[in-house]
């Protein structure tokens, strides 16, 4: 007995350290498919606004002499944004601020367009522009849960990623801290809106 006793500690070391391993390694696999599904859900509220985008726009049309920049300033910002893409894998802070920002951009561009549409009364009693601001309001809401949801996601696999030893070793399995959704440069700022009824 006392001849194997080195291999049977031998053998319970490599047994702790492979489940150990194995735990740090299936827990931050979890947590990043958590990630993946929150991203997926913020893509998909983002892909439902630019849908509901393109049919503001051509209920917009509509309107005889509607400005035309404004349109375009809508319809460019949504080709932007639609360009820039993510892989949930592999989410950079650079990445994600470039997605923000376009995002950002057809915010913008969306509220000029809201505000310049208080100068055209038919089409601000037009029921099917009607039903898509309703609808837009409540696809800025899913937005934001959506971003929330996925800030909430990114916390425990970043705690399970960045704690120490996990640190060492999920690096190791190709696990790296993931950034946080974060507002746009200036929004802490008040908004400066402006009616020009003249």
């Amino acid at each position: 007995m006392k001849k194997f006793l080195p291999l049977i500690i031998i053998g319970a070391v490599v047994l702790i350290g492979y489940f150990y391993f194995k735990g740090i390694n299936n827990t931050a696999v979890k947590l990043e498919q958590n990630v993946k599904e929150s991203w997926g859900n913020v893509q998909t509220s983002y892909q439902r606004r630019n849908d509901l985008i393109g049919n503001l726009v051509k209920t917009v049309k509509g309107a005889a002499d509607f400005e035309k920049s404004t349109l375009e300033a809508v319809v460019n910002a949504r080709a932007k944004a639609t360009a820039v893409t993510i892989d949930p894998t592999n989410i950079t802070p650079e990445k994600l601020a470039e997605f923000n920002q376009a995002q950002s951009g057809v915010s913008s561009a969306l509220s000029r367009l809201l505000v310049t549409v208080e100068k055209y009364p038919d089409l601000k009693a037009n029921q099917n522009f009607l039903k898509l601001q309703d609808e837009l309001a409540s696809t800025e809401n899913q937005i934001l849960t959506a971003r929330t949801r996925y800030n909430e996601a990114i916390k425990p696999y970043n705690t399970h990623v960045t704690l120490f030893p996990n640190n060492i070793f999920a690096g190791w399995f190709g696990f790296k801290e993931k950034p946080f959704f974060e507002a746009v440069a200036g929004a802490e700022k008040p908004v400066d809106v402006e009616f020009d009824f003249n």
